[in-house]
């Protein structure tokens, strides 16, 4: 688990006693399902993600096989028991679907599918408890699972939400938080070696200079999430 230091500029608390710069508390750990080519269990705060990877394996039916490179396939889905509050539906949604393609266009920079012609690598993605950030909490769950899975990765995908909460650029936002009058939340995928932003999705307006630091406490916590990634990654290999 992290928690970070509080930043001389950033150090009014928020609703559940963090400063604007803190991460919730977060945990990782890979090799978590048996039979999976890969997996990772990545949680933040009390939002809890698993990730599963199968493949590369030969793509059926076979007209859907593309003879220059793999395909990529994600699946989002929040269990049913998940949600902290009301009961989440069961089976696909419109949202799960759209999370699920926006996590696939996430991960896919820094796969060399051209390596798997006619295959198909299938990640699958189960929240069992959410609490905010899941779409994040899932691509950093995924992105360790493919690693874990053996594929050759350009890097490893971090994501965390920012956004404005009270008039002021916060990092990591809580349900709390999100149900706030007037907050903005942007959740934010990005490279930590390069800093190039792979997701970008917004709720609400900002003012630019808001948004320029929101990106800066961005840069900070994607180190932070890449090393505990990494760190989970070394601990199944050394162990």
């Amino acid at each position: 688990m992290t928690k970070q230091k509080p930043s001389p500029k950033h150090s009014s608390k928020r609703p559940d006693g963090r400063t604007a710069t803190q991460l919730r508390d977060i945990s990782a750990k890979t090799g978590v399902i048996k039979n999976a080519d890969g997996s990772a269990m990545f949680q933040i705060g009390k939002t809890v993600a698993y990730a599963a990877v199968y493949g590369p394996r030969e793509l059926h039916p076979k007209f859907l096989q593309n003879p220059e490179k793999g395909v990529l396939r994600c699946n989002y889905n929040m269990m049913a028991f998940s949600g902290s509050g009301e009961r989440v539906r069961p089976g696909p949604s419109r949202r799960s679907r759209e999370i699920s393609l926006v996590i696939q266009k996430a991960l896919l920079p820094v796969l060399s599918l051209e390596q798997y012609p006619n295959s198909v690598i299938d990640v699958y993605i189960e929240l069992l408890q959410t609490d905010a950030g899941t779409r994040c909490a899932g691509i950093c769950a995924a992105s360790m699972a493919l690693a874990d899975a053996g594929i050759p990765m350009k890097d490893l995908v971090t994501a965390v939400a920012v956004g404005i909460v009270n008039g002021q650029p916060v990092v990591d936002l809580s349900k709390e938080e999100e149900d706030l009058d007037g907050a903005v939340d942007i959740a934010v995928g990005m490279l930590p070696r390069t800093k190039h932003v792979v997701l970008l999705q917004m709720d609400g307006t900002i003012k630019k200079t808001d948004f320029a630091e929101a990106l800066r406490l961005v840069e900070q916590a994607s180190k932070d999430i890449y090393a505990i990634q990494t760190r989970a990654l070394r601990e199944r290999y050394t162990t």
